[in-house]
């Protein structure tokens, strides 16, 4: 009887170490589970290909502005609509778009970076998509923004030096003076920003009064341009507050600006764009050198 019992206890604790150790054995790993087919869809047909195929250019980030903004101007071989998404981590956070006011694709491109701090390093990567859908990527590359330049404005007619402007055909949008197109922007001393008018072609002017009475030596004037040729300026007139009348000036590039030396003694200076390729026409930059009367 006693062995019989003993048979009986040992069967029940053999039972118990099976059942507890099937209890401690990891699971088996489940196979990862496939993705729905719906999201694998969503890349078929879909071509990527090196942005290098349709450039020929070094993709450079330029036009450093006191403002935080930069430029990559990008010029490609086939029309695309142009995005950088850029950031001080290789997972960037920032997109910029192409300035064009048209907007689709095109072949001359000019994505303004903004927010940007001074002496800092950046990651950036330009994309790109055609009309057929076909996406062009670039490696992710970095850039170094250059210290803040604490130096004052030689610009007589920024608003750094008191000058404000007293009058403008349009604006693009009905833009305020600090709005982007605004007419604020052809004196900012900023490559990277414009007044664009609505149209005005010929007809387009903007004045300036200075912080006072000045001898002017020279005008720098840079005109703004469309990707399709319109907005440019070729030719340009100075009336001064004195009934002073000075060019026309020619503007052989937008692309470029151009100084002219003047000699006048004024306090306020009209622009009016005389000739140019017509539509939004307006104005990157315009720079006036001299001296106020009360420094």
């Amino acid at each position: 009887m006693r062995n019989k019992h003993f048979l009986v206890l040992a069967t029940l604790v053999l039972l118990a170490l099976v059942a507890c150790s099937a209890a401690e054995k990891p699971p088996a790993e489940k196979p990862p589970a496939e993705e729905p087919a719906e999201e694998n869809s969503l890349t078929e047909g879909v071509t990527f290909q090196s942005i290098d195929q349709i450039i020929e250019t070094d993709l450079e980030v330029t036009n450093f502005a006191n403002d935080g903004t930069a430029t990559l101007p990008i010029q490609t071989s086939v029309p695309v609509a142009c995005t950088i998404v850029y950031g001080t981590t290789p997972e960037f956070g920032s997109l910029s778009l192409d300035q064009d006011m048209a907007g689709g694709t095109h072949s001359d491109h000019s994505p303004l970076l903004s927010n940007l701090e001074p002496e800092t390093d950046y990651y950036f990567r330009v994309q790109g998509v055609d009309e057929d859908g076909t996406i062009y990527l670039s490696e992710t590359m970095t850039f170094t923004t250059p210290p803040q330049d604490t130096s004052q404005s030689e610009n007589l007619a920024s608003a750094d030096r008191g000058a404000e402007i007293v009058g403008f055909s349009s604006a693009f949008g009905d833009a305020g003076l600090d709005d982007r197109w605004g007419a604020g922007s052809a004196f900012d001393d900023n490559p990277n920003s414009e007044w664009s008018s609505a149209g005005d072609g010929n007809e387009a002017w903007i004045e300036v009064k200075l912080a006072g009475p000045a001898l002017v030596s020279s005008i720098e004037f840079r005109s703004r341009a469309m990707a399709d040729g319109s907005a440019i300026t070729e030719a340009f007139t100075i009336t001064t507050d004195q009934g002073q009348l000075f060019g026309p000036f020619s503007l052989p590039d937008p692309d470029n600006g151009y100084s002219f030396d003047i000699d006048a003694e004024a306090e306020t200076l009209r622009f009016e764009l005389v000739e140019t390729s017509g539509g939004n026409t307006g104005v990157v930059d315009i720079i006036v050198y001299g001296k106020l009367l009360s420094e």
